[in-house]
């Protein structure tokens, strides 16, 4: 049974790329801080015939992340995607002349240390495999940095970069590596920001398989 592991799984993008690939016969690991809506969560995937499981974790806590998804190994098998879609907290959204490297600390720590922690713990079994996703989600500031979100738009670009070389690096290895770019607000009812729009666009780059960078609006989108 393939195995889908949502880090920063939620009632909106979670849920909706939890059913898609649940659709095409996934079991999912949902990862996120709060046990009580992980559970919630994954009891109305439950009535939709999805086959999910909480395993709880904050992502600026990498060891308690690496434990959480060895456990959804354990008990659902070889992680085969992974997205990596935490929202970031407002606090990490204040201008640069705001930003000292104090305030740099959660948002690093966030994209940067949670991301690498969890690739790291999943990547091993997706190379026994012989093939995997590693997909990111990010906002707008992961391409053009934004003065008053310095925060998002320090780590996003690290994210970017890291997410870049694992693609370059692992590609032989037929390990897919991609990053989805939202510009502005996942909205419901969106054309192109839709969570079930945005999960089918999540979808088509497991499948397909080209190119690192992908833009689900343009830049200027709100």
């Amino acid at each position: 049974m393939s195995v889908v592991a949502i880090v920063g799984a939620g009632p909106g993008l979670g849920a909706a790329v939890a059913r898609r690939f649940g659709r095409e016969g996934y079991d999912i690991a949902l990862v996120a801080r709060d046990r009580d809506r992980l559970d919630a969560l994954a009891g109305d995937l439950a009535r939709g015939g999805v086959r999910a499981r909480a395993f709880p974790a904050d992502v600026r806590e990498p060891e308690r992340l690496t434990s959480a998804l060895a456990d959804a190994e354990r008990e659902l098998g070889t992680v085969e995607v992974l997205q990596y879609s935490p929202v970031p907290h407002p606090d990490f959204m204040r201008p640069v002349l705001e930003t000292g490297y104090r305030q740099l600390a959660g948002p690093i720590e966030f994209s940067v240390y949670g991301s690498v922690a969890a690739v790291q713990q999943v990547l091993p079994g997706m190379r026994r495999l012989g093939r995997g996703t590693i997909l990111f989600v990010n906002g707008g500031t992961a391409a053009v940095p934004h003065v008053e979100r310095a925060g998002t738009s320090v780590a996003f670009a690290a994210q970017s970069a890291y997410g870049h070389l694992l693609h370059e690096r692992l590609a032989a290895e037929g390990i897919h590596v991609a990053q989805l770019v939202v510009p502005g607000v996942i909205t419901p009812g969106h054309p192109r920001k839709d969570p079930a729009v945005l999960a089918g666009t999540l979808w088509g780059m497991h499948r397909e398989r080209y190119g690192f960078r992908h833009f689900a609006d343009d830049l200027g989108s709100r």
